[in-house]
């Protein structure tokens, strides 16, 4: 392979595997896209705003990743997650002695990121005694450990994070204005999923994806479950989408979810007709292995399947009806398994090994309605 030719399959390859976390057709997606890419190269500081939920370390890694630095260490750090008083140690590292407890030496998360990249998530949960020791390393480029004096060169990218207001932070005086602004070069604001529900169906794909990949476990939604999730404000944004498909992933394995299978938090949104998708925004060909089955879970009003309509895959159909008739079984005996095997003529081992396989549950709770 010629030299050329190598070098441009390596570059499409740093941009699929670039963009294979931030999927979407909207403007605010693409907007976002074309932003990292202008910033990747250079060594500017990055702030990143966005609810909580809506991939701000997704972005972060990409950054580093299309950048110079992608062979060095990318280094997150939760502000908000490591005690105030220990913040500084996990930054900047530890002399032995330093204080109770430091029996040896230590580095901090600059030094392993040397050279590459620090991402300091949630920043504006940092106390103003850190901001002022932060602000001097991204003044000087050079710090020093707990309890040591050597002066050690900090050749580090900062991207930061929050999903705080911290110009209101400031007028506050929460936040140091010099260090905001240091920060604040290069801005990146995260537009929350309720903004641009137009790519949940592409997001709901990406998700199963990684779910067959990293989990052996799959889902599949009708078009109608996917408008009605659609409806829904999504208050805790992919995160929470994430965490909805690996649910139904769970309680309905290798099978179509259709509306009547969503959370009542989200059938109860389904009722609004002012918001979210219509049928006509799902015939994108890129969303089919989302949401062209049919809804074959509530098998007791399946009458006929149009198969040249709606397409079928006879081992998701087949599943379903299994799926489907071992938890009315065990519905009518009270989550018995003895009981419900014996009334589905099976062997007590034989229906615990298919309620393992389908991740069956005894019970069938629903969840707490919650505002749309």
């Amino acid at each position: 392979m010629g030299s050329r030719m190598r070098d441009t399959v390596q570059k499409l390859t740093r941009n699929n595997k670039l963009f294979r976390s931030l999927v979407g057709k909207s403007q605010a997606m693409i907007k976002i896209q074309n932003e990292i890419k202008q910033v990747a190269t250079s060594d500017a500081n990055v702030l990143i705003l966005g609810e909580s939920g809506t991939g701000k370390e997704v972005v972060a890694r990409n950054i580093h990743y299309f950048s110079n630095r992608s062979k060095n260490n990318f280094v997150p750090v939760n502000c908000g997650a490591i005690p105030p008083d220990l913040l500084e140690s996990e930054l900047f590292g530890h002399e032995k002695g330093a204080f109770t407890g430091a029996i040896s030496s230590r580095p901090g998360r600059f030094s392993m990121a040397d050279g590459g990249t620090l991402f300091l998530d949630e920043i504006g949960e940092m106390t103003m005694a850190m901001q002022v020791k932060l602000l001097r390393v991204l003044e000087e480029r050079v710090f020093e450990r707990v309890g040591g004096t050597a002066t050690i060169k900090a050749d580090v990218r900062i991207i930061a994070a929050t999903n705080r207001n911290l110009e209101e932070m400031v007028k506050q005086g929460e936040f140091r204005e010099d260090l905001y602004f240091r920060l604040d070069v290069f801005p990146i604001r995260l537009p929350a999923l309720r903004q641009r529900i137009d790519d949940l169906p592409l997001l709901i794909k990406e998700l199963i994806t990684r779910l067959e990949n990293t989990k052996n476990s799959s889902v599949r939604f009708t078009k109608s479950a996917i408008i009605a999730m659609s409806k829904h404000s999504w208050p805790g944004n992919i995160r929470e989408l994430a965490n909805l498909i690996e649910r139904m992933s769970i309680r309905f394995p290798n099978s179509v979810v259709g509306e009547d299978n969503l959370p009542e938090k989200i059938k109860a949104c389904a009722l609004n007709e002012n918001i979210g998708l219509k049928l006509e925004d799902l015939d994108d060909r890129s969303v089919q292995a989302v949401c062209n089955a049919p809804d074959v879970t509530n098998i007791a009003n399946v009458t006929q399947v149009n198969l040249l309509t709606d397409g079928f895959d006879l081992k998701i159909y087949m599943s379903n009806i299994e799926v489907k008739i071992i938890q009315d079984a065990l519905d009518n005996t009270d989550g018995v398994i003895s009981h419900a095997a014996k009334t589905l003529g099976l062997r007590r081992t034989t229906l615990a090994e298919k309620m393992r396989k389908y991740h069956i549950d005894k019970s069938h709770d629903q969840l707490n309605v919650e505002t749309c």
